[in-house]
């Protein structure tokens, strides 16, 4: 695989305030440093492992990361699909878990209910 194209924190920020608009929330970050690290922690992954992970690892670790640390005042479980999602368009993937399986998946990351490497 070579390397990523990552999401970066302006286009993040860019699709979260388009999704409180159309889905209502409060706008705006909890912390920054939370969601610089998020956003940091696949690329991390990627160039510090010893063996490269897939792309869908790497969504994972973005959702993963959305959903434990809540940089967001609102819609961090629906930042966490819309990152993986994102992610593996920009690198020409696409995320084709069912909608039931996405829902169960985030749900039980947010509440800390499985840890990073379970399956769901």
């Amino acid at each position: 695989m070579t390397e990523p194209i990552w999401i970066n924190v302006r286009i993040i920020k860019v699709f979260h305030d388009r999704q409180i608009d159309e889905d209502r929330g409060l706008p705006g970050l909890r912390d920054e440093e939370l969601l610089f690290s998020t956003l940091t922690r696949p690329e991390n992954t990627y160039h510090y492992s010893k063996l490269k992970p897939d792309a869908d690892e790497l969504a994972a670790v973005f959702g993963f990361g959305l959903s434990r640390n809540h940089p967001f005042n609102d819609a961090n479980k629906r930042m966490v699909l819309i990152a993986m999602r994102l992610f593996l368009n920009l690198n020409e993937y696409d995320l084709t878990a069912s909608p039931e399986d996405k829902y169960k998946r985030i749900i039980h990351d947010a509440v800390n209910e499985i840890s990073e490497n379970e399956p769901a």
